[in-house]
């Protein structure tokens, strides 16, 4: 057995199994999802992570490119109980390190007591604690990824049409500002009738005002959302002027911009099976959520959806300003789909009628 190391911020060093070489750092979090790997590894949400699996067995239905939130591999690292040979393979294809045989249990414990901590992996034929730890003490902070968003985001604009025909001439166009969207939000859109223009996360005001959107969405994201200034300053040039959406990352933004405040979660919230309530219906739905921050205050926005295990803000809205945002995934990839109506209430925003055009200051 080729050996791995885990080096983590409390000073213990864990031994694991190599299953793909490399020597990594980054913020280690666990997911409980028991599906979905291939989603969740591709998600660029968990950017600069080394990401735990609490599900003891990973890649037993093989690996699907279908099922890809983006061509890349975004974790900096992986650890498992067990992860099947298609996993392992496909990792190490992609150059990152990925360790199993290691008790995950142990690992999720620590993490939810202590709350999510840097740590350092050594993997490979030349692997030791020594390295392990040396990795461990040039891991960043979350909140020191400055751009974060750079690492990403779209280069620049690209824009996707729906496969009716007739849709894309009558249907709204959404400015998805890409701070590291996953591809089912712009697929759920698309399949709506929306023509969907992704945007840098960098993107001018000027820019968007060119692309005259009907709604402009800010998608999820990796990081601390105190480091997406840009996007924050686009919200606060729009806000009143276009409707607004958001999901993730979008969310916690767009609360920045209306006044608002977020703080880091002890361990976030990654999983498929969080519990939802609207505070208007009374009604619980499961979500599939991916974040480590959270609105703290939600400034000039209303809180309509709650987190039932923790009451943190799940849904802010503006009926005043149109203004509609979630903390989970509606998208649902991958997880229950009992909230993917978010995109048709988001299109709604659009109006029958199209707006005048917006104008950039």
């Amino acid at each position: 057995m080729t050996a791995a190391y885990v080096a983590l911020e409390g000073g213990s060093v864990v031994e694991a199994r190599c299953r793909a070489p490399g020597t990594s750092h980054g913020e280690l979090v666990f997911t409980t999802a028991y599906t979905g790997y291939e989603e969740s590894l591709t998600d660029p949400s968990y950017e600069e992570q080394v990401l735990t699996f609490a599900y003891p067995l990973i890649g037993n239905y093989g690996v699907r490119e279908e099922r890809f939130e983006d061509e890349d591999v975004h974790p900096s690292a992986v650890a498992a109980r067990e992860l099947t040979d298609d996993v392992a393979e496909w990792l190490e294809s992609e150059g990152v390190p990925a360790v199993d045989k290691l008790d995950t249990r142990d690992l999720v414990g620590q993490i939810r007591e202590g709350g999510a901590m840097k740590c350092g992996i050594s993997a490979g034929p030349d692997a030791s604690p020594e390295k392990a730890k040396e990795a461990l003490a040039d891991c960043p902070g979350m909140s020191d990824h400055t751009d974060i968003g750079a690492q990403v985001s779209v280069a620049h604009c690209e824009t996707h049409y729906p496969d009716d025909e007739a849709a894309a001439d009558e249907g709204p166009d959404v400015a998805l500002v890409d701070c590291g969207a996953k591809g089912s939000i712009v697929e759920s859109l698309l399949e709506r009738g929306a023509t969907v223009h992704v945007l840098p996360y960098d993107v001018t005001p000027g820019e968007v005002a060119d692309l005259d959107p009907d709604v402009l969405f800010v998608s999820n994201g990796p990081g601390d959302p105190a480091n997406f200034e840009a996007a924050q300053s686009l919200v606060d040039e729009f806000v009143g002027e276009v409707p607004l959406a958001g999901i993730c990352l979008g969310q916690q933004i767009i609360a920045r911009a209306l006044g608002g405040t977020t703080e880091k979660m002890d361990f976030g919230h990654r999983g498929v099976n969080q519990p939802v309530r609207d505070l208007r219906t009374d009604k619980v739905v499961m979500t599939t959520q991916n974040h480590g921050y959270t609105v703290a205050e939600p400034g000039r926005l209303d809180v309509t959806q709650v987190n039932v295990n923790d009451d943190t803000p799940e849904g802010l809205e503006s009926e005043d300003l149109d203004i509609i945002t979630r903390q989970y995934h509606p998208e649902a990839n991958p997880g229950p789909h009992d909230t993917l109506g978010f995109f048709d209430d988001v299109l709604e925003l659009a109006g029958s009628e199209r707006r005048t055009p917006v104008a950039a200051d």
